[in-house]
Formats: C-alpha cells, sequence, structure tokens
C-alpha cells in the first residue's frame, strides 16, 4: 500500500511540480529550483548542503548512531524546447519546459523528505541528491568530482525516472544494463572555397561530406556484429551561405548509442578512421570530435530485487516489471552507479502520455505519491529501526 501521510500531500505535491514546471531552468542554471529545494528541506528539518557540482543540492538526514547510508537521486533541469502546452503552470520561460519530467521527480523526492524528517522510521543516515544538468551536460560527473560519495557516503542509491505509456501505479525494476551510453560527435570537413563555377580550383568539402555520410553508415551495418546493438544517427549538416560559392569546409553532427563502452570505443575508432580518409582521398581534412557524455546505468542485482520488493509491497506483484530489454536514452546517473550499487527504477507516466523531449508533454501529478512512496520505502526498509 501506498503512504498515507504522502497520499495526503497530494495537494501541496502538486501545487509544487506546477511551480517548478512554470519555471523551468537549464542545467547548470537550476537556481531558482535550487532555492525552491533547499527551502523545502531546511522547512523540513534536514542539513542542507548547496553548491554540490555548481547548483546540486544534497539534503541530509541521520538518525541514531547506525552507519549504514543511502542515497536517493532527482534531476532537476529543464530542455530548451518551446512548450506547447496551454494550460495554467506552462512554463514561463520562453524556450524552455521540463519535457523530461524532472519536475516530478524532484517533488517525488521532496516528498519522501518531508515523510521520513516528519516520521524518523529509520535509523542511519539518508542522503536527498538533488542534481542539476542531467540533460548531457555533465551534472552528475560534477557532484561527483565536488566529492559527493566522500562527503556523503552512500551503500545504495536509487533514482526514478518517468516512463510515458506505463500505466500510473505501475513501476518497472530490472536488472542490468537499462539505458546506453550515449555520445555525440561532429566531424568537419576542411576544403579549399572557391567560384561555383570554377569548382576544379576548389576542393569541394560538399560531396566528400556526401560520401563520408554513406561511409559512416556502414559502421553498423558492416563493421558491428549483429548480436551487438548501436545506434548511429547523423541529425545535423551544415555548409556554405551562398548559391555561386563553394565554401570552405562542411559539418555533420550526430549521435551514438551502444550498451557497452568497448562498442562505444570501436566505433569512435571507425569514425575517425573512415572521417580521415575519406577527406583525405578528396585533398581535403577532417577533425572529429567525439564526446561521450553517458555510460550505460547498470542496475545492481542485489538493489534491484530490492526495488522490486519495495515497489510490490506498494501496487502488488502484477504490477511491478522486472523483467525487460534495456532502452536506447541516456541517463547520467550512470555515473553514480558505476561509483555505488544502486537501482534505476521507471515509475508510470499514464498511457495517454506525451513522449519524453516532446513539447506537448507534462508530468502526471497521479504519480507524485507513488514515487514519493517508493523513495519513503526504500529507505525505511534499508534502515530499519
Amino acid at each position: 500500500m501506498l503512504v498515507a501521510e504522502i497520499e495526503a500531500m497530494q495537494e501541496e505535491l502538486t501545487a509544487w511540480r506546477r511551480d517548478i514546471h512554470a519555471h523551468p531552468e537549464l542545467g547548470f542554471e537550476e537556481n531558482r529550483t535550487a532555492d525552491f529545494v533547499a527551502q523545502k528541506l531546511e522547512e523540513f528539518g534536514i542539513q542542507v548542503h548547496r553548491g554540490v557540482g555548481k547548483t546540486g543540492v544534497v539534503g541530509v538526514l541521520r538518525q541514531g548512531n547506525e552507519t549504514r547510508s543511502i542515497g536517493l537521486r532527482a534531476d532537476m533541469d529543464a530542455l530548451p524546447i518551446h512548450e506547447q502546452n496551454n494550460f495554467a503552470h506552462c512554463s514561463t520561460h520562453k524556450g524552455t519546459m521540463h519535457a523530461c519530467g524532472h519536475d516530478g521527480h524532484t517533488v517525488m523526492l521532496l516528498a519522501a523528505a518531508k515523510y521520513l524528517a516528519q516520521t524518523k522510521a529509520f535509523l542511519g543516515q539518508v542522503n536527498f541528491i538533488f542534481q542539476p544538468a542531467e540533460e548531457g551536460l555533465g551534472g552528475a560527473l560534477a557532484m561527483i568530482e565536488d566529492g559527493l560519495f566522500e562527503r556523503f557516503p552512500c551503500d545504495r542509491i536509487y533514482a526514478m525516472h518517468n516512463g510515458p505509456g506505463l500505466p500510473v501505479g505501475k513501476f518497472a525494476a530490472v536488472p542490468g544494463v537499462r539505458t546506453a551510453a550515449g555520445a555525440f560527435f561532429d566531424v568537419t570537413i576542411q576544403g579549399k572555397g572557391g567560384h561555383g563555377a570554377y569548382p576544379h580550383l576548389a576542393v569541394d568539402p560538399i560531396p566528400i561530406t556526401a560520401e563520408l555520410i554513406g561511409s559512416l553508415q556502414t559502421i553498423v551495418s558492416r563493421m558491428i556484429s549483429p548480436n551487438d546493438s548501436a545506434v548511429f544517427s547523423i541529425t545535423k549538416v551544415h555548409s556554405g551561405d551562398a548559391y555561386n560559392v563553394i565554401p570552405d569546409s562542411a559539418c555533420l553532427s550526430g549521435t551514438v548509442r551502444t550498451f557497452s563502452m568497448e562498442l562505444m570505443d570501436k566505433i569512435e575508432e571507425r569514425v575517425v578512421v573512415l572521417a580521415k580518409s575519406v577527406a583525405e582521398a578528396y585533398g581535403a581534412s577532417a577533425e572529429v570530435s567525439f564526446r561521450v557524455l553517458f555510460h550505460p546505468v547498470m542496475n545492481e542485482a542485489g538493489a534491484t530485487a530490492f526495488a522490486g520488493d519495495v515497489c510490490s509491497a506498494l501496487v502488488g506483484d502484477g504490477n511491478v516489471v522486472r523483467k525487460g530489454a534495456p532502452g536506447t536514452g541516456s541517463e547520467d546517473f550512470s555515473f553514480m552507479t558505476e561509483k555505488v550499487p544502486g537501482c534505476y527504477v521507471i515509475i508510470g507516466n499514464g498511457e495517454s502520455s506525451s513522449s519524453l523531449h516532446n513539447p506537448n508533454y507534462d508530468f502526471n501529478d497521479d504519480a507524485l505519491v507513488y514515487g514519493g512512496s517508493f523513495f519513503a520505502r526504500v529507505v525505511e526498509q534499508e534502515l530499519p529501526n
């Protein structure tokens, strides 16, 4: 069953969530959101640490002299998307919106923090980790490099993400790899500009880029085993400014997703070799920037079995998914689970929910009490009094 005290907070939690949704902030700019979080934690009587990983916030709640400690993590940042919803809590910041539900994640963790601060029904330490800049800007690494786990040790760590399409009241807690490693890349072809009427006097980067696009697509289809999964997507191509001018350079960009770092390294190597060799064949040169932003999230077996049992106690075994293939989305909680055993849980956002990173998306407020109850029960059962 859900935590009755958290169910009773529904109206309050909804107001908090909609306030954050109306005031979205991009990565490492979450100053208002961090202020909101810190103020609430202080109201609850929880010790607050600001500026962890620039705009991150960590709340610490301790009971007794037990040395065990649990980390609970929520992300706070929004996305550079113009919201197309028209409800009352729509984004007031043009071009920025909470299109991934981090507003809901933040409030679910605040719900658990308020409840645990009131009941104190545990022994040990809870670290409430409110992370900035999850959306590809390195917020998790920034907190880790700022001494997150040295300053706030965790025996296990848990995080949650909403899942559009999964009914509210259902969870997924699946062991093993859950999300993909993710990288962004840019390839710049440097040719020699000239007059469009005299191409023989120039080194045109555009047909070189076109050939390179075809060559790069063979990485997955011809250089990677069919037993391995990878996504290679070219998403941007830019060159030239005039009809009659052959440009000096062209740039193509995109993203790569894999379920292992070994495969990611192999793809990076092939991108560099193909780009440089194709460019050289036509008298041009190539520069490659390949940036790995995410590692795969690995759910540790013990923590995941425990999380699944917590979910089952809340909503029943039939509403908990414990098996399934990983997704090709990426999540920088991966860097935390490389340091501390943990579990990344999916919580239902409703079957009619718009997809993540969509301008019509909104977090489902009905899910708030489910996520808050999960975080609260994890602490009570991991740190029994």
